[in-house]
């Protein structure tokens, strides 16, 4: 089970902490309970450079950050007062607490990805390519409607990664 000790410095890069916290901000901001996958991903877009271009060209990254800014005025509202959970968390583990299970999932996964490499910390690129692997997740439902494939962003965050 991941526990809110887990989100420190020790576990996460500076910008990815800064992304927590800006979806934190977000979750608030939107009158939502729980940081979900959207949040991390629209926090993620606009905090982090190997993010962003991780999108093919402007147009791309464009769609999504539209998707993502229509959230809170109209797409998106039905998720409002709703937790995120795709599944991907057995019912009984309690994740981090006010994150939805499927955001958590998400956090564990880019620990195992950094992890995986031998990195004592996680990256935005990890969290980038663990929301992506969700396919029933809130995240992959903005990147789909945005033109983007989720399988293929996976495949594309291993590509810049083994560039670093």
């Amino acid at each position: 089970m991941l526990t809110g000790a887990v989100l420190t410095g020790a576990t996460l890069t500076a910008e990815l902490a800064s992304v927590v916290a800006g979806a934190r901000r977000r979750a608030l901001r939107d009158g939502d309970r729980h940081i979900d996958t959207a949040h991390l991903l629209h926090s993620l877009v606009e905090t982090d450079a190997e993010v962003r271009a991780a999108f093919t060209g402007a147009g791309q990254l464009a769609r999504v950050l539209g998707y993502l800014v229509q959230r809170s005025i109209g797409y998106g509202l039905r998720w409002q007062g709703a937790v995120e959970d795709s599944g991907v968390v057995p019912v009984h583990d309690a994740g981090i607490a006010g994150w939805s299970p499927a955001a958590s999932a998400a956090m564990k996964g880019a620990l195992e990805r950094a992890a995986r490499r031998g990195e004592p910390c996680a990256t935005c690129l990890d969290l980038l390519g663990a929301v992506a692997a969700d396919r029933d997740c809130r995240a992959v439902e903005v990147l789909e409607r945005a033109g983007v494939d989720g399988t293929w962003l996976q495949v594309r965050i291993e590509e810049l990664s083994q560039q670093v």
